[in-house]
């Protein structure tokens, strides 16, 4: 082979040679873009000793770089003046990397790229910095390494222009498509292996639509296949996969750290090991930084093999627009959670590019305008007002909705309609499902109540024992009661909503009655006005109560197009409330009256004194619950 290249060069036909040329070249990208890195990282430990820093042993080895005694050059570094640094086999390390820049070179020359011309004028004008003695100043470090457009031109520079230009060539320079993806010099091997990893990018590929990306080229480099993939149209989002034998090692970059661990996360069941990530400085790159990370997998066999690159080729197209994506997400769940959705998704095969391309964001705030109405105000979010998990389980709707919508061709707006509707009965089930609790609690007020009216029964008839009795239990719906609305508030009721509001302020009215029966044990209870006065007092209180969880009931059902008899048994809940509070009103006056013409001593009627404030009092609250439910529920009715 080596005396068909020297006669395809003497015959000047080096355009022949152009496919091994550009996989010299491309290796050749590989290292030199690796002693960048290495003199770089001697810099930055030189400056601070101190500080983690890495051997960079596995970005040597992906780079195909044999010599080990690199991987001291980082940890020996070291400065010896302001600005200058002692740096081991520096002198080799810059004049290998202008041997790699002029080896990237020779295919663009070869084939007559127009740029070449102007690649190897600037090639020519860098001088090689004279570190005989390993000693380089800042200012040549930076000559070489640096990616900086602004500051002027480098050897780096010049070697991501000429890598561009090597992309170019190489896509022109496929001798054959399998599936898809772009081939040349490779073995009958090699096609079973680019067969299985087109088949994962095929697979999934429709889940970005129209959206830029996921070119493939494989070719072979000596004894490794290497394939690689564009992903999307950043120029740091580049994926490379070689492969040796039943080891496939793939070498990752992004500008956004977040995606590359959640591109590390889409490997379950696979034992696929990773390399601690490395951020590089870029100005050329968003942010002027970029990861890097490298993950080896070795299968058990050649159908193993296969099968994770096909695996590897699917999770591709979830790494589009993902940025886009968790930026969305988050307007409406947790960091965190806005990731882990897009996990469900990826591991579900539910891309995210179709919710993106039926509105995205704006489907929820839509939604959301849809499914409140005038109760939605600036600022609300959804996980506030749905919980978090009803808010992830809507959002996972729009994703799967999304995508079946626009794979079924159903126009956009009715996928928007569907999503609104969701939120409407998710709204009102979540609603429902607060009431339901809310009425627990209201059962609870009942209990007491009716406990207020036996303890009273049982004192005038001078069983004390039975009394105490009441107390204990009266304290024990009043502990259940706290513990229904502390559940609410930890787990049902997150954030501010009118559920919330109302239990919180009928548990007052629980406290209340509880304490009434307390009261009620304090004082001998012999048969007086003042006691049969206390007693009518119970009365309205009791009922108010039962009302209380009628009205609770029929809420349940009250929304726009509801029969007017179910309207009709709520107004009418409300309005005995309303009534029974008169009614207590007038009953405490006459206790006041009797009170004021009772003869005993104030230590024997304390207790029928405050019991008589702590009834008051509970049915004062029962009429303020019962207009705020009346309110909220005449607002939706009639908003709705």
């Amino acid at each position: 082979m080596a005396e068909k290249n020297r006669i395809l060069d003497a015959l000047n036909e080096q355009a022949l040679l152009l496919p091994s040329l550009v996989n010299r070249a491309l290796v050749a990208n590989d290292r030199v873009k690796y002693r960048f890195t290495l003199l770089q990282a001697a810099q930055a430990h030189a400056e601070r000793p101190d500080a983690v820093t890495s051997s960079l042993r596995a970005e040597r080895l992906a780079a195909g770089v044999q010599d080990g005694n690199l991987d001291r050059v980082v940890g020996d570094s070291e400065r010896i003046g302001k600005g200058r640094y002692h740096i081991p086999d520096s002198s080799r390390i810059i004049r290998e990397a202008y041997a790699d820049a002029a080896e990237m070179l020779e295919p663009l020359r070869a084939a007559e790229i127009p740029e070449s011309v102007v690649f190897a004028q600037r090639l020519q004008v860098f001088a090689m910095p004279d570190s005989g003695n390993d000693e380089l100043a800042a200012g040549e470090i930076h000559a070489v390494t640096s990616g900086d457009r602004a500051s002027g031109d480098s050897l780096h520079l010049l070697v991501m222009d000429m890598h561009r230009a090597l992309n170019a060539l190489q896509a022109s320079l496929a001798s054959e498509t399998i599936d898809g993806c772009r081939a040349y010099g490779i073995r009958d091997a090699d096609r079973a292996l680019i067969a299985a990893f087109m088949e994962g990018i095929n697979r999934t590929a429709p889940l970005k639509f129209d959206h830029p990306g996921l070119s493939a080229t494989a070719t072979r480099v000596g004894d490794k296949l290497v394939l690689q993939n564009d992903i999307g149209t950043t120029d740091a989002h580049v994926l490379v996969i070689h492969v040796a034998g039943r080891t496939a090692t793939v070498t990752y970059t992004d500008v956004h750290l977040p995606r590359l661990l959640f591109f590390q996360s889409l490997f379950d069941g696979y034992e696929v090991e990773w390399q601690d990530t490395r951020s590089r400085k870029d100005a050329g790159m968003e942010d002027g930084v970029y990861h890097l990370c490298v993950g080896s997998y070795t299968s058990r066999s050649g159908a193993r093999l296969r099968e994770y690159l096909g695996h590897l080729g699917s999770r591709l197209v979830f790494l589009i627009d993902w940025n886009r994506a968790r930026k969305r997400l988050r307007l409406f769940v947790p960091h965190k959670a806005s990731i882990e959705l897009l996990k469900w998704a990826a591991d579900g095969n539910i891309g995210h590019m179709a919710w993106l391309k039926a509105g995205g964001e704006q489907l929820i705030f839509d939604a959301m305008s849809f499914a409140y109405g005038g109760q939605l105000r600036p600022g609300d979010r959804l996980d506030a007002l749905l919980t978090e998990t009803r808010a992830v389980r809507f959002l996972r709707f729009n994703l799967k909705q999304a995508l079946e919508g626009l794979t079924q061709g159903r126009p956009v707006s009715l996928v928007a309609d569907e999503i609104r509707t969701e939120l409407a009965s998710q709204v009102r089930s979540t609603e429902d499902a607060m009431l339901d609790t809310a009425l627990e609690h209201a059962g609870l007020i009942v209990e007491l109540a009716d406990t207020v009216r036996a303890a009273l029964e049982a004192a005038q008839a001078g069983r004390q024992r039975e009394v105490a009795a009441m107390a204990e239990r009266a304290k024990g719906w009043e502990t259940a009661a706290d513990l229904e609305l502390n559940n609410a508030r930890s787990t049902l009721l997150e954030g501010d909503n009118f559920v919330l509001q109302l239990m919180s302020e009928a548990d007052d009215i629980a406290d209340d009655l509880e304490e009434a029966v307390f009261h009620i044990t304090l004082s001998p209870m012999a048969s007086s006005r003042s006691i049969a006065a206390l007693d009518k007092l119970v009365d309205p209180v009791a009922h108010a109560s039962r009302e209380l969880v009628k009205a609770l009931a029929a809420s349940l059902h009250a929304r726009r197009g509801v029969p007017r008899e179910d309207m009709d048994d709520f107004l009418q809940a409300v309005h005995a409330i309303r009534t029974m509070e008169h009614a207590s009103d007038l009953a405490e006056r006459e206790v006041k009256r009797a009170l004021a013409n009772d003869a005993r001593p104030f230590s024997e009627v304390f207790g029928i004194v405050e019991a008589a404030r702590n009834l008051e009092e509970a049915a004062d609250g029962l009429m303020h619950v019962a207009l705020l439910l009346r309110d909220h529920v005449m607002g939706k009715v009639i908003h709705a």
